[in-house]
């Protein structure tokens, strides 16, 4: 079947008000796990252009505090959101995210990054890679004891070394391809429960 940018999810998107698609992969990942509870702080890596923060400003609640990082400014306006325009490999990145007031450590991160892809596969993958690699890193700095995490990888053979670590950091892990992923899409998402204690 031919590639088709504008797809029932999208349609379904436009129809819900949601920035993307994007936001039913992440409504997935919660429905099957259980990422967000009322009042959760949440720090969503790659926000742009904003459906994942408007899907979890929504389970949050008034009381819960998304801050969005991305590289592209987001026009969206949330009450309960914050975003901010950096690069997460900026150590001045930081000091940005807790300007905004946000409480740490968070209850739970997330990451959609992904790279600008090259249509080399390799390629893509070794990047898609490095961009799980820091949100883990975020992850076990910002986020506490029995927080949870979502971070997007594209298949590759990076797989396993990468489960391996976040192993290391939670009591479950758990790896999911939404249905809402495109037919030609690698993309797969981990999903790290509970962060153990360091």
């Amino acid at each position: 079947m031919a590639f088709d940018p504008q797809d029932y999810y999208f349609k379904r998107a436009k129809t819900e008000d949601y920035a993307a698609r994007s936001v039913y992969k992440l409504q997935e990942i919660h429905n099957r796990f259980r990422i967000f509870e009322i009042g959760d702080t949440v720090l969503d890596l790659g926000a742009s252009p904003g459906s994942w923060s408007q899907y979890a400003a929504q389970l949050v609640g008034k009381n819960g505090r998304i801050v969005g990082v991305d590289l592209t400014p987001i026009t969206l306006k949330i009450p309960n959101a914050h975003f901010i325009v950096a690069d997460i490999r900026e150590e001045t990145t930081a000091q940005k995210i807790l300007d905004t007031g946000l409480k740490i450590p968070v209850d739970v991160v997330i990451s959609d990054m992904a790279p600008k892809t090259t249509g080399v596969k390799i390629t893509d993958q070794s990047r898609s890679f490095e961009l799980c690699t820091l949100a883990l890193s975020c992850a076990q700095k910002w986020l506490k004891p029995g927080g949870n995490f979502v971070a997007k990888l594209f298949d590759g053979p990076d797989f396993n070394l990468f489960r391996e670590e976040l192993r290391q950091s939670f009591r479950q892990v758990e790896i999911l391809r939404p249905k809402s992923t495109r037919k030609e899409s690698k993309e797969l998402f981990f999903i790290g429960l509970h962060k153990l204690s360091q």
